[in-house]
C-alpha cells in the first residue's frame, strides 16, 4: 500500500501566499457590531450569555436558506456529525459507505460511533463519491451512505437516495443518506436543489476556513426528519431530563455572527466562484493541467481549487510542482485530500484490506494552490503566472528525463 505523501510543500518559510486561507470568508463591520451588541446585552447579570434566543433565530434563518424543515446548531461540524451518527445506534457490523478521498473527520466519526467504515471510489471529475462504486460495496449490513460535497463541488444526492431504496437493511429499511456539506454551504446540487434540503441529514461546518464562519468554530445540521431534529436538540444539551447527552451548544456570539455571515453568504460565494472561473480562463491553455470543472448556479463553490497533473507526473512530479510553486514563487498549495487510510493510522487499521486504487491515483495527481476571493487582482495574476511557469519548468524536466 502506498505511503502517505506530504500534504504541504517543504519550503513553507518561502511562502508569500499560504497553503490555504486561514479564513474562508471575511468579516465586515456588521459582524463586529453583532459581537458588540451581544457583549453589551450579556454584561447584565439578569441577561447573561443564555444563547437560545440567538441560536433559535440563526437556526430558523439557516433552515429557510437551505430549504429544510429543521436546523440544529452545534459547537462544531464534527460534533454535529457524531451526534447524527449517534442517533443511528450503530452496532458492530453496521456499515457506513463513504468516499476514500475525504477529510479524515467524517471517517473518524463513523469509527468513533461504532460503525464499520466501507470505502468507495470517487467520481474522476468531481472526486465526490461515485454512486456506481458505492453500489458495488453496499451490502445488507449498510446502515448509512455518507456523501461529501468535496471541496465545494456539489454531489447529486438523488442517485444515492435511489441506491438506498434498492438496498434496504433487513431490520432498519433503506440506509439513510447523510450529507457532509462542510465545504459546500450555500451551494446547490447539479439538479438545482439547495444543499441541505435533501438526504436524511446534512452537516455543515462554520470552522474558520469554511465558506461562512462563526468565530472559529460552529456547526449545523439540517433535516426534514422531526424525530432526528428533536433528538439532536437534547443530545447537545445533556439529554434533557430523560436521556444521555452532552454539552455541544453553540454560543450566543457565534449565533449572532452566524446570522450576519448567512446574510452575506451568497455574496461571498459568488465572489469566490467568479475568482475561480477567472483562474480557469487564465490557465485554460496549460495543457499539462486538468482544471476543476466549471459549473454554474452555485453547484461548485471552489472551497479549494483542484488541479490534476498528468498521470506520468503522479506522485514525484506533482510534488516537484508543489515545491517549485513554493520555493521559486512563494505560492502555497495543499494536497486536499489523500485517501484517508493513507494518512491516518486509526482509519488504516480499521479499513485493513480495503483498497481504492482510483482514489490513490487521483490523489497522487492532485494539488490545490491557494485561492481566496479577497486576493487582489495583482496577487491573483501573480499566482496564475506562477502556476504557468512552475508547470512549464516541471514539464521541461520530465521531457528531458
Amino acid at each position: 500500500m502506498p505511503t502517505n505523501p506530504a500534504t504541504v510543500p517543504r519550503s513553507l518559510a518561502s511562502l508569500r501566499w499560504p497553503v490555504e486561507p486561514a479564513q474562508g470568508g471575511w468579516y465586515t463591520e456588521a459582524e463586529h457590531e453583532a459581537v458588540r451588541e451581544v457583549l453589551a446585552e450579556s454584561a447584565d447579570w439578569r441577561t447573561g450569555w443564555k444563547a437560545k434566543p440567538c441560536t433559535d433565530a440563526f437556526e430558523n434563518a439557516f433552515a429557510a436558506h437551505a430549504g429544510a424543515r429543521f436546523a440544529v446548531a452545534f459547537n462544531s461540524g464534527g460534533t454535529a456529525l457524531e451526534m447524527v451518527l449517534h442517533h443511528l445506534r450503530l452496532v458492530p457490523g453496521d456499515e457506513v459507505v463513504s468516499c476514500a478521498i475525504n477529510f479524515v473527520g467524517p471517517h473518524i466519526a463513523v469509527i468513533g460511533q461504532g460503525g464499520s467504515l466501507v470505502l468507495a471510489e470517487p467520481d474522476p471529475i468531481t472526486l465526490n463519491l461515485d454512486p456506481t462504486d458505492a453500489e458495488r460495496v453496499i451490502t445488507p449490513r449498510t446502515r448509512a451512505i455518507l456523501v461529501t460535497h468535496w471541496n465545494g463541488a456539489s454531489a447529486d444526492i438523488r442517485p444515492f437516495l435511489d441506491l438506498a431504496e434498492r438496498h434496504p437493511h433487513p431490520v432498519h429499511g433503506p440506509p439513510v443518506v447523510i450529507v457532509d456539506a462542510a465545504r459546500a454551504c450555500g451551494g446547490r446540487t447539479p439538479s438545482g436543489v439547495r444543499v441541505g434540503a435533501e438526504g436524511w441529514a446534512t452537516v455543515f461546518s462554520f470552522e474558520s476556513k469554511k465558506l461562512m464562519t462563526t468565530l472559529g468554530q460552529g456547526g449545523m445540521v439540517t433535516t426534514n426528519d422531526q424525530a432526528l431534529a428533536e433528538r439532536l436538540r437534547w443530545l447537545r444539551t445533556y439529554g434533557g431530563r430523560d436521556h444521555w447527552g452532552t454539552n455541544q451548544m453553540m454560543t450566543k456570539p457565534q449565533a449572532a455572527v452566524g446570522l450576519v455571515q448567512l446574510s452575506r453568504l451568497d455574496k461571498m460565494n459568488d465572489a469566490r466562484i467568479s475568482r475561480a472561473h477567472q483562474r480557469t480562463q487564465y490557465l485554460a491553455d496549460v495543457d499539462e493541467l486538468t482544471l476543476p470543472p466549471t459549473l454554474y448556479s452555485r453547484s461548485h463553490l471552489y472551497y479549494r481549487y483542484n488541479l490534476l497533473v498528468p498521470d506520468s507526473w503522479a506522485g514525484s512530479g506533482r510534488d516537484e510542482l508543489m515545491e517549485a510553486l513554493a520555493s521559486r514563487h512563494g505560492v502555497g498549495s495543499i494536497i486536499s485530500d489523500p485517501p484517508t487510510y493513507l494518512g491516518h493510522r486509526l482509519i488504516r487499521d480499521h479499513t485493513s484490506g480495503q483498497h481504492c486504487p482510483l482514489a490513490e491515483r487521483l490523489a497522487a495527481r492532485l494539488l490545490c494552490p491557494c485561492l481566496h476571493p479577497r486576493l487582489s487582482p495583482a496577487e491573483e495574476s501573480a499566482i496564475c503566472d506562477a502556476i504557468r511557469q512552475a508547470t512549464a519548468q516541471v514539464a521541461r524536466t520530465h521531457r528531458i528525463s
